[in-house]
């Protein structure tokens, strides 16, 4: 039986419609309706999460899981906004979440009515649309609720796609479960427009034939480089590829990029001269700095929304496009082309700079813990999907990973890492093992990300904690603040021991290297799950061991 509320039940049927089999659902008497009808949906999974901050990002982890939509509904009031970080970062990362709200009706706004503040549009600008819907009673309203219905789950496709908010002002009663079936909606489909080839062919012809092409490659979801891996080995041969393993999917080394940076500083014949950037975000500071100094003659930004994204400065032209048609394009476009000595000068200072990093031994040390979990998935064919935090976590992954990385990078925020490799892990519970990487202030904001019914034994942690925020103590100038580690860095004695007890985890730790080793190995084979490794370090030592890290390759 489902709710006898109008809106309700045409939104219910029409996410049926869309395919939607995921629901994250939130606690409240509001949205009670909307819940109940999720729940008691035979083609919808419900996965009950308290904290709204949390269940936002676990959403997200369930839509990497399997690159479909997934619902996540809250109560109304302040509720809405706890989801504004997910909806952000889904926005950037351009990740098709349905964010549902229940909502008072609209005569009670602002009347010091209990659980009521200006929800409609209270997300924007970060999602693709919104809209609140009327309840209906009558034909004509039935009508416009359809059709916002259908405009909203639309949007979460068009121009690249990203996050929709659909509001849904509910009335008293609340809780009448009458109606046998869901209504037969009228569903509408629209079709993305596709990218012009004939556009994109010439474009590339300019391209490969300037002295110093490079393609940079930003986030990319890894089902798209997954199944692009030849044609961008072909465009390798003739142009050099930038790219981190938030752009690869190819088991190997990563590219040492800032270590390369680093080598040829000063130099300005590693510069392209013809640039074509695709995808989302790049973590690489050092990179970015490089790029925006290089005077392109043509310097390309690809992406689906056609958005003017002017990261290097100067961009002459955009392809409003699909990654993976322009990069098929470049792709066939190399046939014929004679190799570059730009090509071999980047192949040359990349071999140069691994063989450099293969040399080094770092202290005991955050630097070394990752090298170490890395070293140890490699030699034991350890296979699993590989979730970083921001800050120092990701920077670390980017040298030491073979495998794509996910991470939060649309707007980098140290939010919510957890609760997304949480998500991901429920979502694919009995199908593979996920990793998660995370500094100290990342796991401890998300630590709700545990309080989970649904979490999953298939989800291993490795916590680096140095008591406080490490990447501080990697920026020059600010140690002249006494106030740097108290109040900045928020330095803290803080242990994930009593969290894993709360949660039932199993809890490692290691204070030096010999105790790293051992109960990584117990991390890796431990027989139950989920299990946490808590490394601990000095932040000063973490510093050190990275300063000295890059100081080998100047």
């Amino acid at each position: 039986m489902y709710s006898t509320k109008e809106n309700v039940n045409i939104l219910t049927a029409l996410l049926v419609k869309e395919g939607i089999t995921k629901a994250v659902v939130c606690p409240g008497s509001r949205n009670s309706p909307i819940v109940h009808n999720l729940c008691a949906c035979p083609d919808i999974e419900c996965y009950p999460v308290t904290d709204e901050r949390s269940a936002g990002f676990v959403a997200l982890g369930m839509s990497l899981a399997d690159n479909e939509p997934v619902v996540v509904c809250v109560t109304s009031g302040s509720a809405l906004l706890n989801v504004a970080p997910a909806a952000a970062e889904a926005f950037y990362q351009k990740r098709p979440l349905v964010i549902i709200s229940a909502d008072r009706p609209p005569q009670w706004i602002d009347q010091q009515d209990g659980q009521t503040l200006q929800q409609h549009r209270a997300l924007e600008p970060n999602v693709r649309k919104s809209v609140t819907l009327p309840e209906p009673h009558n034909d004509e309203e039935r009508w416009y609720c359809n059709r916002l219905v259908n405009e909203a789950l639309n949007a979460l496709h068009l121009n690249g796609g990203g996050p929709v908010h659909i509001n849904v002002p509910i009335t008293e009663p609340l809780f009448d479960y009458d109606v046998m079936q869901l209504p037969d909606e009228r569903r509408i489909t629209v079709y993305p427009a596709v990218t012009n080839d004939t556009s994109v062919y010439e474009i590339a012809a300019d391209f490969f034939c300037s002295k110093k092409p490079m393609v940079v490659l930003g986030q990319l979801i890894p089902e798209i480089v997954g199944n692009l891996l030849e044609p961008i080995e072909e465009i390798k041969k003739v142009a050099v590829v930038i790219q981190e393993k938030l752009a690869d999917d190819d088991i190997g080394p990563s590219q040492p990029l800032d270590e390369a940076l680093m080598m040829i500083e000063g130099d300005d014949s590693y510069h392209p001269d013809h640039l074509i950037y695709i995808g989302g975000t790049i973590v690489s500071k050092r990179l970015r700095q490089f790029l925006r100094k290089s005077e392109c003659k043509m310097s390309i930004v690809v992406n689906e929304g056609g958005d003017c994204c002017d990261t290097f400065m100067h961009t002459t032209d955009i392809i409003q496009g699909a990654a993976e048609e322009v990069i098929s394009i470049l792709a066939n476009e190399t046939v014929g082309v004679e190799q570059k000595a730009f090509v071999t000068q980047w192949d040359k200072l990349f071999d140069k700079a691994k063989a450099i990093r293969n040399t080094i031994k770092p202290r005991f040390s955050q630097l070394l813990a990752v090298k170490t979990f890395h070293h140890k998935m490699r030699e034991e064919a350890i296979d699993g999907q590989l979730f970083y935090a921001n800050s120092s976590a990701v920077r670390l992954g980017n040298i030491f990973s073979d495998q794509y990385i996910y991470v939060n990078r649309g707007v980098n925020g140290i939010e919510g890492s957890l609760s997304t490799a949480v998500g991901y892990a429920i979502a694919h519970q009995d199908e593979e093992d996920v990793y998660c990487v995370i500094g100290d202030l990342s796991f401890f904001y998300d630590q709700n990300a545990l309080w989970n019914e649904s979490l999953s034994p298939n989800l291993s942690i490795l916590l680096l904690n140095n008591g406080g925020g490490g990447i501080f103590h990697q920026l020059s100038g600010l140690e002249r603040s006494p106030y740097r580690d108290s109040a900045i860095g928020a330095e803290h004695t803080t242990s994930a021991e009593g969290v894993c007890q709360a949660h039932d985890i199993v809890y490692l730790s290691a204070h030096n290297k010999e105790e790293l080793y051992e109960n990584l190995d117990k991390f890796f084979n431990s027989e139950e799950g989920p299990v946490l490794l808590e490394v601990f370090t000095n932040v000063e030592d973490d510093a050190q061991a990275l300063k000295d890290y890059y100081q080998a390759f100047k």
